[in-house]
Order: structure tokens, then sequence, then C-alpha cells
């Protein structure tokens, strides 16, 4: 379940983005302040990328703790 659900997380975060990129140009293209070279659109590119990280290593710090020990005692009753 644990898994699914960040899978599922991180496809929202994905495809919203892409959706974005399909549907809404201009809200991407939008500068972040007046005469600001940078556009809403590369912060939502990084904040996607970053999240994939994030969920990542909150996936593999569970996996680390939890389901390690879980395996370890499958293991030893068999």
């Amino acid at each position: 379940k644990f898994g699914v659900t960040l899978s599922i997380i991180m496809l929202i975060i994905y495809f919203g983005f892409v959706l974005l990129v399909a549907f809404d140009k201009s809200l991407l293209a939008t500068p972040i302040a007046a005469g600001a070279v940078t556009t809403i659109g590369i912060p939502l590119g990084l904040f996607v990328i970053v999240s994939a990280f994030i969920l990542t290593g909150i996936y593999v710090r569970r996996a680390n703790s939890e389901f390690d020990a879980l395996t370890r005692k499958i293991a030893e009753d068999v």
C-alpha cells in the first residue's frame, strides 16, 4: 500500500505538470517577477524532479527500517 501511495502521488505530480505544459503554456510562461527572465515553469519543473528524489528517499528510509526487518523475520521462519 505504501509503495502504491507514493507512486500515485508521483504520477499526480508528473502528469499534472505534463497537463500544464499541454493545456496552459501561458501560465508556465509567466515570469516569476516583473522583469524577471525565469518563468513559473522552471521552479515547477524543478519541483517535479526534486519531489521524485524526496519520495524515493521516503520509500528507501521506510524500506531500510521496516521492510528489511520483516524480510529477515520471514527468512528466519522458513
